[in-house]
C-alpha cells in the first residue's frame, strides 16, 4: 500500500526528536524532507519515493544477515502468537531464552558462565559497570571501581555508557562524563605513533601509558578496562600489531577486569565469530547487541565470565537476590529473533563470508584508494573498513574542518546510490556492509565510492585546494 509521503513527512517533522540531527535545520527545512525508508532486501533498502540504495553500513553496523529475511520474520511471528511477552525475574524463563543463553555461553570466547539481557548496547554496558562494582563489593574491595575507557572508544550514549564513550560531542551540554570513568589513549598508529615508531613499539607505549595510569589512580581503585576489539565509531580502526597482548598483560598485573565491547564485532564482522577470538583477547565480560538479532528486534546481552559469576553466587547468601533487571530483560520475541538470526549466521557461515569477501573488500579498497593524493590511510578488517582523507599525505596534515571533506564524499556516494558513513574525528568514510555481501556487490560499493571521491577531489581543485 502506497503511503502519503507528504503526510508522513509532516507528521515526522512535527513529532519525532531525531538523534544526531541538527534540530533547527531540520525544523526549518534546511535539511530537506525526512527520508522515509520503506522496504529492504539483501544489502539494499528503498525509500518511499522508490529510490534504491546499497546500505554500505548495514543500518548501524547491525543488519548482518541482510534485509528481508523471511525466516527471521516467521520466527518473530510464531513467538508473538505463542507468547508475546513474559518477564524473566525470579527464575522465570522461556524455551527460546534458555536455548539462546546456552548457545551464547558456549560460542563466546573465554570461560563464560551466564547471560544478562537488555535492549541496546548502551544499557548492556551500563549493566557491565554495575557488575564490576557488584563484583568488587562482594570481594571486599569497595574502592576498586574506576573503569578505564579509551579515547575514541564508543560504548553507548546513556549516562554511564556515554561517559565511557571517548568522544567529546557525546558529553557536551550533557553533564558528562561521570567521574567514575578514566581515559587512556586510542590505539591508532597512523595518528598516534611517534616518528619511526613501529606498530609493536607503539602498542608497547600505549600499554606502558595504561600501566602508568593505573599506578597513578591506584590499582586498588581500578575495577575494569572496557574496549572494542576494533574501534568502531571512533574511526573503524583495527588494533596495531601486539596491542592486545601488551594491554592484557597490564590488566592481569593489576587484577583489572576486561570488558570486551563486541556490540559491533560480535557474530562475524571481523571474519571470526567474535573480535576477541580474532585478536586473542580473553575477556572477563562481553557486551553484545546489534548482530545478535541483526537489528530485527532490540536485544542486547552482558555475557558474564565464570570468574565473575562465581563471586556473585558465593555472595548470594550474604546479599540476597541479584537486584538488577529491566522489564524487557530476556524478552521472548527478542530471544526467538536471536536464535533465528544465529541459525543463519552459523548455517551460512557468515563469519567465513566476512573473512573471504572481506579479504577481497580490503584488497579493493587499498588498490583503488591508497595512492590517491587525498587519502592518508585505508584500513579495516573483515567487512568493515575506512578511508581517511588528508590535505597533505607526506606531512599527515588534515583538511580544514570547514571543508567537510568526509561528509561531502558521503553525500556524493549517497547521491550515486550508496550509504557510506562520514565518521567523526576526521574526514573519514566508513563501510560496514551486511555480512551476506558478495564480491560482485563489493565491486559496486567500491565503484560508487571511487566516483564519489573523485568528484569531491574535482570540487576541491576547482575551489583552489592543492591536492
Amino acid at each position: 500500500m502506497a503511503i502519503n509521503i507528504k503526510e508522513i513527512s509532516e507528521k515526522d517533522k512535527n513529532s519525532v526528536l531525531h538523534p544526531f540531527t541538527q534540530l533547527k535545520d531540520f525544523a526549518t527545512g534546511k535539511l530537506g524532507e525526512p527520508v522515509i525508508i520503506e522496504t529492504g532486501k539483501g544489502i539494499r533498502i528503498q525509500d518511499a519515493s522508490g529510490n534504491q540504495l546499497i546500505d554500505g553500513f548495514a543500518g548501524m553496523y547491525c543488519v548482518n544477515v541482510g534485509y528481508g529475511r523471511s525466516e527471521v520474520a516467521e520466527a518473530i511471528s510464531r513467538q508473538a502468537y505463542r507468547l508475546a511477552y513474559y518477564h524473566c525475574y525470579a527464575a522465570h524463563t522461556t524455551d527460546e531464552l534458555a536455548i539462546l543463553s546456552d548457545r551464547l555461553v558456549k560460542m563466546a570466547p573465554g570461560k563464560m558462565s551466564k547471560v544478562f539481557y537488555g535492549m541496546s548496547g548502551s544499557d548492556a554496558n551500563e549493566t557491565q559497570a554495575k557488575l564490576v562494582w557488584y563484583y568488587n563489593n562482594l570481594r571486599g574491595k569497595p574502592n576498586k571501581k574506576k573503569i578505564i575507557a579509551r579515547e575514541r572508544g564508543y560504548h553507548g550514549c546513556s549516562v554511564l555508557s556515554g561517559s565511557m564513550t571517548g568522544m567529546s560531542f557525546y558529553h557536551d551540554y550533557m553533564d558528562l562524563p561521570l567521574p567514575q570513568i578514566a581515559r587512556t589513549g586510542a590505539p591508532h598508529h597512523y595518528w598516534g605513533a611517534n616518528p619511526e615508531e613501529t606498530e609493536r613499539e607503539f602498542s608497547a607505549r600505549r600499554a606502558a601509558e595504561l600501566d602508568q595510569l593505573i599506578s597513578r589512580i591506584g590499582p586498588d581503585n581500578v575495577g575494569a578496562f572496557i574496549a572494542e576489539p576494533v574501534l568502531g565509531t571512533g574511526g573503524i580502526t583495527p588494533p596495531p600489531e601486539g596491542y592486545w597482548q601488551a594491554i592484557q598483560a597490564v590488566l592481569k598485573k593489576y587484577d583489572v577486569l576486561l570488558i570486551a565491547d563486541e556490540v559491533i564485532t560480535g557474530f562475524g564482522r571481523t571474519g571470526s565469530m567474535f573480535g576477541s577470538q580474532h585478536y586473542g583477547i580473553e575477556p572477563d565480560l562481553i557486551t553484545v547487541a546489534k548482530g545478535l538479532t541483526s537489528g530485527y528486534f532490540p536485544l542486547s546481552a552482558a555475557i558474564v565470565g565464570e570468574k565473575v559469576y562465581k563471586v556473585f553466587e558465593d555472595g548470594a547468601d550474604k546479599v540476597g537476590a541479584f537486584s538488577h533487571g529491566y522489564t524487557y530483560s530476556g524478552h521472548p520475541i527478542g530471544a526467538a529473533t536471536a536464535n533465528a538470526v544465529l541459525d543463519i549466521v552459523e548455517q551460512e557461515d557468515l563469519p567465513g563470508n566476512a573473512r573471504q569477501v572481506g579479504g577481497y573488500f580490503q584488497a579493493q579498497l587499498k588498490e583503488k584508494f591508497a595512492q590517491l593524493p587525498i587519502v592518508g590511510e585505508v584500513r579495516g578488517v573483515g567487512l568493515m573498513g575506512a578511508i581517511e582523507f588528508v590535505a597533505d599525505r607526506d606531512n599527515k596534515k588534515r583538511f580544514d574542518p570547514s571543508l567537510r571533506v568526509g561528509a561531502r564524499v558521503s553525500k556524493a556516494a549517497r547521491d550515486r546510490g550508496l550509504i557510506a558513513r562520514p565518521m567523526p574525528h576526521g574526514d573519514i568514510l566508513g563501510f560496514a556492509p551486511p555480512l551476506v555481501t558478495t564480491k560482485a556487490e563489493v565491486d559496486e560499493i567500491v565503484s560508487i565510492a571511487e566516483a564519489a571521491i573523485r568528484s569531491v577531489m574535482d570540487e576541491l581543485v576547482r575551489d583552489g585546494e592543492k591536492i
